[in-house]
């Protein structure tokens, strides 16, 4: 049974416990003014706790952004060159794009091979220590 299959009967099942809970019993006398009450709350509480559930569920299930690209794209780091402009480099399958960034479009500015003395990308801040070090390098040779 898929994923979406399974979400859709969890859901399914939830409406109709909250359905069936929301009809009042034939041989129960009326409590007042506060039976219609705790009822709609009741109701309330259902439909939210379903909301909550529905979306526990879907997290927990579908894959995430990060998992759908299968690991094959790290991004090394980047650097702002104007309010929304970016220099990136991104590594993908061992080369490296240096990638300009704007607003409206992505343009390949350079491809290298994998430095062999590049840092892992797990730890962030030294990545962007190791980019930067690295662009101000490349940009003393041109």
């Amino acid at each position: 049974m898929s994923v979406s299959r399974r979400v859709v009967a969890a859901v399914t099942g939830l409406f109709a416990l909250s359905a069936a809970a929301a009809d009042p019993p034939a041989a129960l006398p009326s409590g007042g003014t506060l039976g219609p009450f705790f009822q709609v709350l009741f109701g309330l509480a259902m439909v939210v706790g379903a909301i909550g559930f529905t979306a526990w569920l879907l997290r927990r299930t579908l894959p995430t952004m990060r998992g759908a690209a299968g690991g094959y794209l790290k991004v090394i780091g980047g650097v702002m060159v104007g309010p929304k402009e970016r220099v990136v480099v991104v590594e993908v399958d061992g080369t490296w794009l240096v990638l300009g960034v704007t607003a409206t479009q992505v343009n390949t500015l350079h491809s290298i091979p994998k430095p062999p003395d590049a840092v892992d990308t797990g730890t962030g801040l030294s990545a962007d220590r190791h980019f930067a070090h690295w662009l101000s390098k490349a940009m003393r040779k041109s």
